[in-house]
């Protein structure tokens, strides 16, 4: 019985194996590096959060119509090395993000910059091979 107990924790770890490898995604599965996206909106909210911050802003389309909107930003711990803070945007806050669009159309994009309504960079979050994940 004791043999057992060893092969039933390796298929254990087997099958956790899948789980882990598509719990955290690729830059190139979600977003298109050859194309870029400027949206202007109002944020309804920052999430500051791992493994990956989010915008969420509303957007106005030409036809009055508002467009829900998602930003996704690096971890935490890369934007505050480039100085944002929980506070560095908040709902209300009119701001232009750019960055990469999903691929499947979804109002989703991946943040390449983001500035305030004046035109200030709030923050960057410059696309390099190593933060693609």
């Amino acid at each position: 019985m004791t043999t057992r107990i060893p092969g039933a924790l390796a298929a254990a770890a087997l099958l956790a194996i899948p789980t882990a490898v598509f719990g955290h995604h690729s830059f190139a599965v979600f977003f298109d590096p050859q194309k870029s996206v400027s949206i202007t909106g109002t944020v309804t909210a920052f999430r500051f959060t791992n493994p990956h911050g989010t915008v969420a802003l509303d957007v106005r389309k030409p036809n009055g119509a508002v467009e829900k909107w998602r930003a996704e930003t690096n971890a935490p711990v890369i934007l505050t090395r480039r100085g944002w803070s929980r506070t560095s945007v908040k709902p209300g806050d009119v701001v232009t993000i750019e960055g990469w669009p999903s691929r499947d159309g979804r109002p989703y994009m991946r943040l390449r910059e983001m500035r305030d309504a004046a035109g200030k960079l709030v923050g960057s979050a410059p696309f390099r091979e190593s933060e693609q994940s």
